[in-house]
Formats: structure tokens, C-alpha cells, sequence
């Protein structure tokens, strides 16, 4: 609880706070819509019905995980290693959670491993995570290669936050260049707008 909100709310701390926000919102987004798509969960327009909950959930994760000094606490994209072995409910959340608990009595030993022990088990969570691709309109360049732009940033950057948000930069500026300024949507333009801060702010 040692916080200091004051020196936070200060323009020289902007560009930090657009930084872990940008980040953290478009992170749990993506992975939130991703594995709802792997589990069959998203309606016929492709959204995720009451996403507000799992995102107040990773709010309230975010914050308490901050004022307890701990690390950045929220969604993570391994769940698709857990849904495909048939998990659809908030228990196996629970049960993860208990075996994260259980854990903090065996990190010397965890830390122990080295990350080519489980590197196959990352690698295969990520083809996992491939198979929506096949939905893409690979008709469409004005979808293709925002998509493209997406896949390769995360890939080159090991970020999945900041591939999506290339992908906020790119997708309106291709559909103007394509003359389809009206498949952009408000919350696109805003996103994107977002997007082009977090690079410009971005502590490279």
C-alpha cells in the first residue's frame, strides 16, 4: 500500500500510465476475445456476450495485484492449453489459482527449470492459438494484411499487446488507402488514435 498517487497524476508520467494502460487493455481484450473464439463462446458478430465481466475481473485483479506490490496480475493466454482440454467454467479458473497458490511453496524449485523444459509446452499454446485463421477473407487485402502486420509484431516483439495495437494503427489506414473508410467503426478511430500515442509515448 506504499502508493504514491499525487506523483503519479503528473504530465512526466503520462506516457508511463498511456504505456501500461494501452497495454493492459488491449492484452486482456485480445486474449479475451481470442480464447472465447477457441472456445466457441462468441456470438454470430464476433463478440464476446457480458465481456464486461471478465474485464472488471482482470480490473479488480490489476489493482489489488498493484496495491499489494506484486506483479501485474490478469487473463493469460495459456487458458487456450486448458480449454482445449475441455475447461468451459470459472472452475478451472479456481482450480489454476490453487496450483498458482501452491506453487509459491516450490519457486526455488520452479525457477529451478530452464525455459527450454517448457518451451515446447508455450510453442504448442500458440498453435493453438493459429487455428482462428482460417476465418480471415484472404479475398480482402484491406483484412489480410492488417492481420499480417498483427501476427508478425507479436511474433518479432514476443508481445501480444503491442501486436494487436500495430494492428489498430494499420487496419484504418489501410481501409482508407482500399476506399473503405466506412468498414472503420468509432471505437476503431478511437483505438487507433490510442494506438499512435502508445507508439509516440512508447519508452523504446
Amino acid at each position: 500500500m506504499e502508493l504514491d498517487i499525487a506523483g503519479a497524476l503528473t504530465w512526466g508520467f503520462f506516457a508511463v500510465i498511456l504505456t501500461v494502460f494501452v497495454i493492459d487493455f488491449i492484452d486482456t481484450t485480445g486474449t479475451l476475445l481470442g480464447l472465447g473464439l477457441k472456445s466457441g463462446l462468441l456470438d454470430e458478430d464476433g463478440n464476446l456476450p457480458e465481456i464486461e465481466r471478465p474485464m472488471i475481473c482482470d480490473s479488480v485483479a490489476t489493482v489489488v495485484g498493484a496495491c499489494l506490490g506484486t506483479t501485474t496480475a490478469g487473463t493469460f493466454l495459456e487458458s487456450a492449453a486448458g480449454i482445449e482440454a475441455g475447461a468451459r467454467s470459472g472452475f478451472a479458473s479456481v482450480v489454476t489459482a490453487l496450483l498458482f497458490l501452491s506453487a509459491l511453496f516450490f519457486a526455488p524449485l520452479f525457477t529451478a527449470v530452464p525455459p527450454c523444459a517448457y518451451g515446447a509446452a508455450l510453442i504448442f499454446v500458440g498453435l493453438l492459438m493459429l487455428t482462428p485463421i482460417i476465418k480471415l477473407k484472404f479475398d480482402d487485402l484491406t483484412e489480410v494484411i492488417p492481420a499480417f502486420s498483427v501476427i508478425v509484431m507479436m511474433s518479432f516483439t514476443f508481445n501480444l499487446g503491442i501486436g494487436l495495437t500495430t494492428g489498430f494503427v494499420i487496419y484504418p489506414l489501410i481501409k482508407v488507402l482500399g476506399g473503405k473508410i466506412k468498414d472503420i467503426s468509432t471505437g476503431m478511430w478511437i483505438l487507433g488514435a490510442m494506438a499512435v500515442l502508445f507508439f509516440y509515448f512508447y519508452p523504446y
